[in-house]
């Protein structure tokens, strides 16, 4: 199976498995974009786009659970658990499902495995700069939607005399997280790509604050 065909094979599977619906930040479109982001990551790092690489994007979030879910730092495991049998249905060698199961794994960033290959080190940097720049901030906001958490404290937006809370306001997940994931990531073009994105990020939130009449952050 080439590289084209097996990818539309894995995205039909993974919209059999998830639906079309469900979490806007973590859907099939997500998969697709995590996917060019690993295809320029891999080229930057003089890689090749491999079917482990692929099998692994696609899988990645196989199983999604809420970001306030009691097993939400298991999903990874969860997920490289449940790709086994169909990427074995794919064909897929044993090699390359257990390759593919161990970046799945290894991705998350509230997980304890890290990543021991090219493959894993280019998932863990392809998914992460989705958390980043204009789509980041989208994502943020949906996912904080959802929860039904604020967008931000009215009185204080950038926690200039309080701590930091993103499991009440959205806008606070900036600092608590998103601003500083460029300094995880693992792959010399990953981390270029992520510090463009988190200049974006800045350059909002310093617009916003224009807009609410607040001191910018120092984030």
């Amino acid at each position: 199976m080439t590289l084209d065909a097996l990818r539309g094979a894995l995205r039909d599977a993974l919209v059999q498995a998830t639906g079309q619906g469900g979490d806007p930040a973590h859907d099939l479109a997500h998969a697709d974009r995590v996917w060019r982001h690993a295809e320029t990551i891999a080229h930057g790092e003089g890689m090749e786009a491999s079917r482990v690489l692929v099998a692994a994007v696609y899988l990645h979030d196989l199983v999604t659970l809420p970001k306030d879910h009691p097993k939400r730092a298991q999903a990874a495991t969860l997920s490289a658990t449940a790709a086994g049998p169909v990427l074995e249905a794919l064909g897929l060698s044993r090699a390359e499902i257990a390759a593919a199961r161990h970046a799945i794994e290894a991705h998350s960033f509230s997980g304890e495995t890290v990543p021991q290959t090219p493959e894993a080190m280019v998932l863990h940097d392809a998914d992460r700069l989705e958390a980043l720049g204009a789509i980041g901030i989208a994502r943020c906001f949906a996912v904080s939607g959802a929860l039904g958490r604020s967008l931000f404290d009215q009185n204080d937006p950038f926690a200039h005399g309080r701590a930091a809370d993103d499991s009440r306001f959205a806008l606070d997940h900036f600092a608590v997280k998103l601003l500083r994931l460029p300094e995880t990531f693992l792959t010399a073009t990953g981390k270029r790509l992520a510090e463009g994105r988190a200049a974006a990020m800045r350059r909002y939130l310093a617009d916003l604050a224009g807009e609410l009449g607040s001191p910018p952050p120092g984030w």
